[in-house]
């Protein structure tokens, strides 16, 4: 007898293959799961959150920080003059290569954080330089300056073209399409904050500053522009603040930021600086220069963990009788906070060494007792 020859149905092998490939995607998405929400850990998925406190190219303080949250940009503030864009916007294009900004935040209205949006004739605006999707900025100031101005009608010019703009109030009761809290990338979040001077006026320009964490699992990262004491305990009294892994500062490590009343709540892991440590642009009071002693010895109780962005040279004018600022350079440079699951990592473009460690420090602070 013939053996029976087996036959095959072309639709039954079709759907046969299409079932084994749904049961291992769901196979796969299964496990993908489990990685990415792991029982008791931290939430990281779609890439490393990268943030960047770059040099300015100029010996003037002020604020830029470019974020990559997985394939999402964002900017805090654009520098202390016009021209710190050349330097900061060449820097950002070696990761954002779509030209979009996805979210920009000016933190308040002075020259030293809104400068690089105002622009110039030969230095155009990050507006100008980058599509803006989202614009957050403060909600109330006291300035009337030209260069507020300029910010004012290049921010408005961005708006016409499609940007979104929210201050941080509506943002964070979450009127007129504004959110207290964005979702950057699968698992990272950033959150507006509430303190009582984005309705309550202040005599302190600084005390407008919009406040950010960014929280990624159970890992935060806390920004407060240039926050006063009386805005830093509204902050504390408005917000259930966890302990932080990175704080940025506030007010370039002046005396009046970074408060025990903050910092006994957030004790940073990571302190970040952004400022020309050394220059007399704002005081001939040595100890005063930005970052200053007591800033430091504040900050020292929680950790040694201390970078700055720049350093500068002094020179005395004999005929003025007068300290003056003679150039710049990096201190530790442009410095990169990067979380993921392997931890939270700083890494420097000049020199990796802690703040205590520089010369700059040894020749210019004392050493806390916390450090010694």
């Amino acid at each position: 007898m013939a053996k029976k020859q087996k036959t095959f149905s072309l639709p039954l092998t079709i759907a046969a293959c299409l079932l084994a490939f749904v049961i291992g995607a769901v196979a796969g998405f299964a496990m993908w799961t489990v990685y990415k929400n792991p029982k008791g850990g931290d939430v990281y998925v779609s890439g490393d959150l990268q943030i960047h406190f770059m040099e300015l190219g100029n010996n003037y303080t002020g604020d830029s920080i470019y974020i990559k949250a997985g394939e999402t940009d964002i900017l805090i503030d654009a520098g202390s003059r016009a021209n710190s864009t050349d330097a900061t916007s060449e820097y950002i294009d070696r990761y954002c290569t779509d030209g979009t900004l996805e979210y920009v935040i000016a933190t308040h209205a002075d020259q030293d954080h809104i400068a690089g949006f105002a622009g110039s004739s030969s230095s155009p605006s990050m507006f100008e330089r980058y599509k803006c999707e989202t614009i957050i900025d403060f909600a109330l100031t006291n300035k009337t300056t030209q260069v507020y101005q300029n910010y004012v009608k290049k921010r408005d010019a961005a708006v016409a073209q499609g940007a979104k703009h929210y201050n941080a109030l509506q943002c964070y009761k979450g009127e007129n399409g504004a959110q207290r809290v964005y979702e950057l990338s699968d698992g990272i979040k950033m959150e507006i904050l509430y303190q009582e001077f984005y309705e309550n006026k202040s005599s302190d320009e600084n005390n407008y500053s919009v406040c950010l964490m960014f929280n990624q699992g159970d890992k935060h990262f806390l920004f407060t522009g240039d926050l006063e004491e009386d805005g830093e305990i509204s902050l504390v009294e408005s917000n259930e603040l966890p302990k932080v892994e990175l704080f940025k500062a506030g007010h370039h490590g002046s005396k009046t930021s970074s408060n025990d009343v903050l910092l006994k709540v957030i004790e940073p892991e990571i302190v970040c600086v952004c400022c020309c440590a050394g220059s007399v642009e704002y005081t001939q009071n040595f100890e005063n220069t930005f970052p200053t002693q007591a800033m430091i010895d504040r900050v020292s109780l929680y950790t040694d963990r201390v970078y700055v962005t720049t350093v500068g040279e002094v020179v005395y004018n004999a005929d003025k009788e007068k300290y003056e600022d003679n150039g710049f350079g990096p201190l530790n440079g442009n410095i990169v906070v990067t979380s993921n699951k392997s931890g939270v990592n700083v890494q420097c473009s000049h020199d990796n060494a802690v703040l205590k460690n520089t010369k700059w420090f040894k020749d210019n602070r004392t050493m806390p007792s916390a450090w010694s």
